[in-house]
């Protein structure tokens, strides 16, 4: 019984809300009204999220730069009954804070602070899938000093030091209330006393990831006055959760009397690994005049280092029961074309469009982060009221490309009715038993559908 106590819960760690769904490609409300591309664009002060090489392109003494987002997301999932479910979701706000100067004139340092990755997504506590996931909240910040060197006078190479830390709540329920309603009305239990689609207990997971370290490096070169191309690459970071917490609640008193088993697991700790993975970018503009700007990036994320999600336990007791859960994420990638024209000396439009392609199997699908490819649309603009200040705002759609997935899980009440069984009577009886609940093994099938509208504002200032 306990192994599979364990095994329901582990399957939803907080680290896995790390995995695609939550990379932030917003940073910038300059660039996100560009389709957020800058692999080969001199961005000043904001070079150093995009391609730290291009910082050696600045040619101020000082350049500041500040941008927030709102992610407004809702996710949908529509069951076989045709019932459709949808996520009320907490607004996020990634932003960065940018900084840079320069030492010689090809010389320059700076140093950034943003959210690489940060979002939410709530199913609320009682809904078909809360076994899966009912809410997820992460927040993962980073700070980059960053270096930047112009071998030539069209060529310049950067490098950065990152250095990322996270927090993250997960709830999820641990029991089919179907399953634990069969229980008791076998039981006698009357029919008002049921649960029905309430999940009958809950479990808040906590946990807080260790300092990660890596580098971001790329080189940059303006082959002529119209043709830029450059390359960067974030590197892989091993986001670690040293010792989660786990919190149990009941529905009611009915559910903490049937599910008495499960209150040792009140106060456990855990600990987890997964990637961040690495990201390569490659990336062309081009100026065909002087006003307007053309780019396009091509991104690539490597989710194959998401193999698999390693949980172990704190209590050497449980050792027994460490997990290596399979996932094999493929490789993805992300295509990024966006324009910028001049319409006066200080007003600038902008205007893009992604694709952001999934790196999730059917067979790995899960409520926390429902993968799917996605069409962005963006949209932008800047107004500088004086040369040195620029106000930047910007908008992106998200449309999410509805696929259908499945996820099975050990159905714990199950789990526990057919481990009695089995020392009452036998395997026969306790596979009657089994099959008259449904089996061990359940599992929730969905079409998932996402939408999400993307706001942000920026000011950076130079001189």
């Amino acid at each position: 019984m306990k192994k599979s106590i364990i095994a329901a819960i582990i399957a939803v760690t907080p680290m896995a809300v790390f995995a695609e769904g939550y990379q932030v490609n917003t940073l910038s409300a300059k660039q996100e009204g560009m389709a957020h591309t800058g692999a080969a664009l001199h961005l000043g002060a904001e070079s150093m999220i995009f391609n730290p090489a291009g910082l050696g392109f600045m040619d101020k003494t000082l350049d500041l730069s500040a941008s927030v987002s709102g992610v407004i997301s809702e996710a949908s999932a529509t069951t076989s009954d045709g019932t459709k479910y949808t996520t009320s979701n907490d607004v996020s706000t990634p932003f960065q804070i940018s900084g840079a100067f320069s030492i010689y004139d090809n010389l320059k340092a700076g140093i950034t602070i943003n959210t690489p990755y940060g979002s939410g997504i709530d199913w609320g506590n009682n809904w078909p899938g809360s076994v899966l996931n009912q809410s997820v909240k992460i927040q993962v910040f980073n700070i980059q000093p960053t270096v930047a060197y112009k071998v030539l006078p069209n060529l310049s190479i950067g490098a950065g030091l990152m250095v990322a830390w996270g927090n993250v709540d997960l709830n999820k329920g641990l029991v089919n209330p179907q399953t634990l309603d069969a229980v008791l009305a076998s039981q006698g239990v009357p029919q008002d006393m049921l649960f029905g689609n309430t999940a009958p207990a809950s479990v808040n997971l906590k946990g807080t990831a260790e300092v990660a370290v890596g580098y971001h490096v790329g080189a940059m070169w303006d082959i002529n006055k119209k043709i830029t191309v450059g390359a960067s690459y974030r590197s892989k970071m091993d986001m670690k959760v040293k010792a989660g917490d786990a919190t149990l609640t009941y529905a009611n008193a009915v559910a903490q009397q049937a599910l008495q088993s499960l209150t040792g697991l009140n106060g456990s700790n855990f600990s987890a690994q997964l990637p961040a993975v690495g990201v390569l970018t490659m990336g062309i503009s081009y100026k065909p005049i002087e006003k307007l700007t053309l780019a396009f990036d091509a991104q690539l994320n490597f989710w194959s280092d998401y193999k698999q999600l390693d949980i172990n336990f704190l209590d050497d007791k449980l050792a027994a029961f460490n997990q290596h859960l399979v996932k094999n994420y493929k490789d993805a990638w992300a295509f990024r074309l966006g324009a910028q024209y001049a319409l006066t000396d200080r007003f600038d439009v902008r205007a893009g469009f992604i694709v952001d392609t999934t790196p999730v199997d059917e067979d790995y699908f899960n409520p926390e982060t429902p993968g799917m490819t996605r069409l962005e649309p963006t949209v932008g603009f800047s107004f500088r009221p004086t040369p040195r200040l620029s106000i930047d705002l910007a908008f992106t759609y998200v449309a999410g490309l509805s696929r259908s997935g499945s996820n099975a899980y050990t159905d714990l009440v199950a789990a526990q009715a057919y481990q009695q069984a089995y020392e009452a009577a036998g395997p026969d009886y306790a596979n009657a038993v089994a099959a008259q609940l449904g089996g061990l093994q359940k599992t929730f099938s969905a079409e998932y559908g996402v939408t999400a509208f993307i706001p942000a504002i920026g000011l950076s200032y130079s001189f």
